[in-house]
C-alpha cells in the first residue's frame, strides 16, 4: 500500500478497515483486530490496517516505534494464537513527522480465522465474535481455486469414516472457547465443515482424513511413521525393532512420543562432589520436535513414502518426504525466522491438539535441547525430494 493509501485510511474515521492503537499495551485487542481483518466479513477484498502509535481520532500518540515493538507486532503472525496464519506484513512509516507501526492484514483465503478459538469480525464500527450465520458466510467464501493439498476433498471417503467421538470430545473442546461451544447450535456436519474437515458438499478433506479417520492410510497412503531400531551404525546392520505407527493424527503423535521415550537410554555421570548427573543419550524434547516437524512439513500429495525414523547406535535419523517449501530453500533451511507451511491446516490441528506451542521454533528448540544435553550439533541434509535430520548421540 502506498503512503497516500495509508494516510487516507488513517484519517478516515468511518472506515471499518482501520484499527488505531496508541501503543502495544493492549495486544489482545490488536490480535482481535488482525483476526477480524483476516476474516473480511464485509468482503472488501482489500487489506485492513492496524496503526500503532495513532490515537482514536488519527492524531499522533507519540509512541516510540523501535525494533522491539516491530518484532512483537510481527510475531503475531506465527505465534499460533491466530489460526490459520494471518497474511500480515509489518512496516514502520512516518507521516508528518509521526512514527507509526503499520500492520497490513490481507483477507484470508481460508476463513473462518480464529483467535483463541473465537471468530472475530468487524462490520462498520462493530468488532465482535461472529454469529452462527456470519461464520457460515465465511465458511462458504473459501476460495477453492488456491486450496492447499490438506484441504482437497477425498473422493473415496465418507462421513462415517471419521471418528466423530474424537472430534466432539477431544478436538472441539481444544479448538473452540467453552462459552462459544455452549452457545453452539450447529449440527456435527456444520461443525466439521467449519474446522475444514469436510467440504461444503460433505466430503472429508485430506485434513479430515489425517486428523479424524480411523485409518488415514486408506485415503493418504503415506500417512504413517516407520520406526526402525538398528543394532549398529550402518543401515545394513541387524534390525532389533521395527514398527509402523499409524492411526488418526492425535493417536499417531501420542504413540510416536511413547516410542521415542521408551528407546532412550540414561547414563550416570559423576558430578561435582557426591552429586550424580543422569543424562539421556538424546533429549526427548529434541526428538519430539524433529519428529513432529517431519509429520507437519512432509509432502502428502503424490507419494506413498512415510516419515522414517531410524535409530542407530550412534545417531537418530528422521527423514521427511518432500523438500523445502515456499520461502524456505536449501540455503536458508533452519535459519531462525524463515518458515513456510506446505500443510497449513495440519499445522493448525497440531497446534489445537497441543503438539505445537509456537510455530517456527521447532528446529531452534531441538538445537537448544541437544546443546544443553552435550550432544553434537544437529545436522540436516536438504534435497528436493526429502529433508533428513540427524541427531547424534551424547558421549
Amino acid at each position: 500500500m502506498t503512503d497516500a493509501d495509508l494516510l487516507a485510511l488513517l484519517r478516515d474515521l468511518e472506515s471499518d478497515r482501520v484499527e488505531r492503537k496508541a501503543s502495544m499495551a493492549d495486544t489482545d485487542k490488536i490480535r482481535q483486530a488482525i483476526c477480524a481483518f483476516a476474516n473480511d466479513l464485509p468482503d472488501h477484498g482489500a487489506p485492513g490496517v492496524v496503526f500503532v502509535g495513532a490515537a482514536d481520532d488519527g492524531s499522533c500518540a507519540h509512541c516510540p516505534i523501535d525494533d522491539a515493538l516491530l518484532k512483537n507486532l510481527t510475531s503475531i503472525r506465527s505465534d499460533g494464537n491466530i489460526v490459520p496464519f494471518p497474511m500480515l506484513t509489518v512496516q514502520k512509516r512516518v507521516f508528518g513527522g509521526c512514527e507509526l507501526a503499520v500492520a497490513i492484514v490481507n483477507p484470508s483465503y481460508f476463513p473462518p480465522v480464529r483467535y483463541h478459538g473465537r471468530t472475530w469480525i468487524r462490520v462498520e464500527p462493530r468488532r465482535g465474535i461472529a454469529t452462527l450465520e456470519e461464520e457460515l458466510r465465511l465458511t462458504e467464501r473459501r476460495r477453492a481455486g488456491d486450496l492447499p493439498f490438506d484441504l482437497h476433498p477425498v473422493a473415496s471417503a465418507r462421513l462415517e469414516d471419521l471418528d466423530l467421538t474424537l472430534f466432539e470430545r477431544t478436538y472441539l473442546p481444544a479448538a473452540v472457547a467453552p462459552d462459544v461451544l455452549e452457545r453452539n447450535g450447529r449440527s456435527c456436519t456444520e461443525q466439521l465443515a467449519s474446522h475444514r474437515f469436510l467440504t461444503r458438499e460433505g466430503l472429508p478433506t485430506v485434513l479430515g482424513a489425517l486428523v479424524l479417520a480411523r485409518d488415514p492410510t486408506r485415503f493418504v497412503p503415506g500417512a504413517y511413521v516407520q520406526f526402525l531400531r538398528i543394532d549398529g551404525t550402518s543401515l545394513t546392520d541387524p534390525i532389533t525393532d521395527q514398527r509402523e505407527i499409524s492411526g488418526s493424527l492425535p493417536d499417531m503423535l501420542r504413540v510416536l512420543d511413547e516410542t521415542l521415550g521408551v528407546n532412550l537410554s540414561v547414563a550416570s555421570d559423576p558430578g561435582i562432589g557426591a552429586v550424580e548427573v543422569r543424562r539421556p543419550d538424546y533429549p526427548l524434547v529434541a526428538l519430539q520436535q524433529l519428529a513432529r516437524n517431519a509429520v507437519l512439513h512432509r509432502r502428502y500429495e503424490g507419494t506413498t513414502a512415510p516419515v522414517r525414523i531410524t535409530w542407530l547406535r550412534d545417531r537418530v535419523e528422521i527423514l521427511s518426504p518432500g523438500g523445502p517449501f515456499g520461502q524456505v530453500n536449501k540455503d536458508n533451511f533452519g535459519r531462525p525466522g524463515i518458515t513456510d507451511y506446505r500443510n497449513p491446516h495440519v499445522a493448525e490441528a497440531m497446534k489445537v491438539l497441543g503438539y505445537v506451542q509456537r510455530f517456527g521454533v521447532g528446529i531452534a528448540l531441538a538445537r537448544k535441547e541437544l546443546e544443553q544435553n552435550a550432544n553434537p550439533p544437529l545436522t540436516f541434509h536438504v534435497e528436493d525430494t526429502h529433508v533428513l535430520a540427524i541427531a547424534r548421540r551424547a558421549e
